[in-house]
């Protein structure tokens, strides 16, 4: 497999947000890579905006979603089609931070499964958001972290590294909210290395959100408690 990181960018009208995020991808990536835009209709207004950038969009691959509308799907049908050793969601609102990919590769290449980006470690933050959404998260990560010993304070937010194994694991999420928590979650249960790295998280300045909190929290804690269940397996396995 070749040296290459793909980004998994899934979106639904970005065009105020889109040509900026490429703009910082050029600044701090440096190493080949191919940046995997992802839509569900070709009316979606981030198009034209790519196709109008001057300089053009480098390495950009256009994906059109066919496995049903949403940002789940769109993950889905991105690392189905990328061609990376390093696969790396990054969000179309620009609410990740470029300049964390290249440590992010680094450190899956140096032997890890999964690195994630995490707001709840030391340099690490979260700006802006819901701020129910905000103790969810930081509640879950970082009790996972100590309770449940899953080796990040940041289960839940979807910007990290994946190797090809992990992304070749059955999703069964059913919502983005849950695909960064499960994800991991089965990491851990199959004993693979997790590591992390800070990242600061800000929420979008243009557009609109479609995250849809009340609606997505019961597949969420699904995924929340498994991952207890996890630990609790390791510890019966360590007694005997």
């Amino acid at each position: 497999m070749e040296s290459l990181i793909s980004l998994v960018v899934p979106v639904y009208n970005e065009a105020g947000n889109v040509p900026l995020l490429f703009k910082s991808i050029e600044e701090f990536v440096h190493e080949p890579y191919e940046v995997l835009i992802v839509y569900d209709f070709p009316e979606d207004d981030t198009l034209p905006a790519i196709a109008g950038m001057s300089p053009p969009a480098k390495n950009v691959v256009l994906v059109h979603n066919t496995l049903g509308k949403g940002v789940l799907n769109a993950y889905k049908a991105g690392f189905a089609v990328a061609k990376g050793d390093v696969i790396i969601p990054v969000a179309g609102d620009r609410a990740d931070d470029p300049k964390d990919i290249p440590l992010l590769a680094e450190k899956l290449r140096m032997g890890a499964d999964v690195v994630c980006g995490s707001r709840y470690m030391r340099g690490g933050a979260q700006i802006g958001g819901p701020f129910f959404k905000q103790l969810l998260s930081r509640f879950a990560g970082v009790s996972l972290y100590y309770l449940a010993g899953l080796p990040t304070h940041d289960a839940t937010n979807n910007f990290r590294a994946y190797s090809r194994r992990v992304i070749d694991m059955q999703i069964e999420s059913q919502v983005s909210f849950a695909l960064g928590i499960e994800l991991v979650t089965k990491a851990f249960r199959h004993g693979w290395r997790i590591e992390e790295v800070p990242t600061i998280w800000r929420d979008r300045r243009v557009g609109i959100s479609r995250f849809r909190l009340w609606a997505w929290l019961p597949e969420y804690l699904h995924w929340y408690f498994l991952a207890f269940s996890f630990r609790w397996f390791f510890c019966e396995k360590a007694r005997r």
